[in-house]
């Protein structure tokens, strides 16, 4: 299967990924998680990667394009990919199109979690880390017993700059630029779309019956 995730920060893609590649035993790949292999192996791609993040700019289309066509010769992807945050841009999106017709397969699927802007601002804003252990707690879904305090070890619960309401907020509307993302993938048919709100467990389900249909 070559399956691609779509979603907003907060939809829950990276919890469904980990179940989709335990169950199905496709490779999972993360644009970020290759960028770091890229570079920790040196390559010539992995350098020029390097220069982009070392600047704090963002790798341009073309030259991650040219990471992802690497990634998937990679022998782990013979019985299919699950890509996470590629793509991005429709440029992205026609790219591998072209790479996977060049190479002789074809994406199956785009499932596509879907929450509403709102709901994901919640979850994202919602996160408190322990400054000694580094215990994750949300203060909706897996509240502390006592407030600010870690449960574990007692340390201080405190909130990352990139779960200020602000930063979140900036992050939605930059992805939200993806969207013509989802009406590609509907207009080629191979678009599912799953309710994001729903419990962890509802979810997959749901994403499993896609994909055993795949299956045959």
């Amino acid at each position: 299967m070559q399956v691609i995730l779509l979603g907003m920060p907060g939809a829950g893609k990276g919890t469904q990924a980990a179940r989709i590649r335990e169950d199905f035993g496709i490779a999972h790949i993360s644009t970020g998680d290759m960028f770091r292999a890229a570079i920790a192996a040196a390559t010539p791609l992995g350098l020029e990667v390097k220069e982009y993040l070392d600047g704090g700019k963002l790798v341009p289309d073309d030259l991650t394009i040219r990471v992802v066509e690497s990634r998937l010769q990679e022998p782990d992807c013979s019985r299919g990919f699950l890509l996470d945050g590629f793509p991005r841009t429709l440029q992205q999106a026609e790219a591998l199109d072209s790479t996977l017709k060049e190479m002789g397969r074809q994406l199956d699927v785009a499932l596509y979690i879907h929450v509403p802007q709102e709901v994901l601002l919640a979850r994202l804003t919602g996160r408190r880390i322990c400054k000694d252990c580094g215990a994750t707690y949300h203060l909706v879904f897996q509240p502390p017993k006592q407030s600010g305090v870690c449960d574990a070890c007692q340390g201080e619960l405190y909130q990352r700059s990139d779960d200020k309401e602000e930063t979140v907020t900036t992050r939605l509307k930059q992805y939200a630029q993806t969207a013509p993302l989802v009406d590609y993938y509907r207009s080629s048919g191979r678009l599912q779309e799953v309710d994001g709100q729903q419990p962890i467990d509802d979810v997959y389900q749901r994403v499993r019956q896609i994909l055993l249909k795949l299956q045959g």
